[in-house]
């Protein structure tokens, strides 16, 4: 997979929330998008998996532009912010009917998956019973589940405690290694040098700072 953004710019009402914003991104590697709160990387993430469309600009996936010659990109995972899970349902159904949409997995993998994300020991209690913690692993757990070629992450370190932590930044080079590209989004720029091999500051809807780590 090979992404490029050509002069992404999004506004909403009078507000530009993305300005000029060109980049491109390949398979096999960890990108960091660092910045405060507002600055735009939640938004850039929605315009890139297709749920947001930009007011000027292009998003090429291997050379087909993003919702024109496709809707979304053929094989994404996505976490951003609150998932919409299903309270009654356990972790291990609301997965299901996820998988039951493309079914591409089956029972055993999407439990492989929820053991792997550390929630084996809860696959069967109910959602609206997860903690914070547990519902941001539910979470990462349907992002990655189908094995996609592009995965996108915001802030999903959020509410993890150090041991789950560590157990995500494990998953994320496990994901690399197979050759997603995947994205990521997180305040400390400690922690993305850490797992990213290239980072994007931004800042006011800009990139202002591309780094190689």
């Amino acid at each position: 997979m090979y992404l490029e953004l050509t002069d992404i710019r999004k506004k909403i009402g009078a507000d530009e929330v993305l300005s000029g914003i060109t980049l491109s991104m390949e398979r096999g590697k960890v990108y960091g998008l660092q910045g405060k709160n507002g600055c735009g990387k939640s938004m850039l993430m929605r315009v890139i998996c297709g749920l947001v469309l930009p007011t000027v600009g292009e998003v090429k996936i291997d050379g087909k532009i993003l919702g024109k010659e496709f809707s979304f990109p053929p094989s994404v995972g996505v976490f951003i912010e609150k998932p919409g899970f299903l309270d009654s349902y356990s972790g291990f159904q609301n997965l299901m009917m996820l998988a039951s949409i493309k079914g591409q997995i089956s029972g055993a993998e999407v439990k492989d998956v929820l053991k792997r994300v550390g929630l084996q020991d809860v696959m069967y209690k109910k959602y609206r019973k997860y903690s914070l913690g547990m519902k941001q692993k539910l979470g990462i757990a349907a992002a990655i589940m189908e094995k996609p070629e592009l995965i996108i992450l915001d802030e999903p370190s959020n509410a993890l405690d150090e041991k789950s932590e560590e157990i995500l930044w494990q998953i994320v080079g496990e994901e690399k290694e197979r050759g997603a590209l995947i994205l990521i989004s997180c305040h400390t720029t400690e922690t993305l040098e850490k797992v990213s091999d290239e980072i994007f500051r931004m800042d006011m809807g800009q990139i202002k700072e591309h780094m190689t780590v």
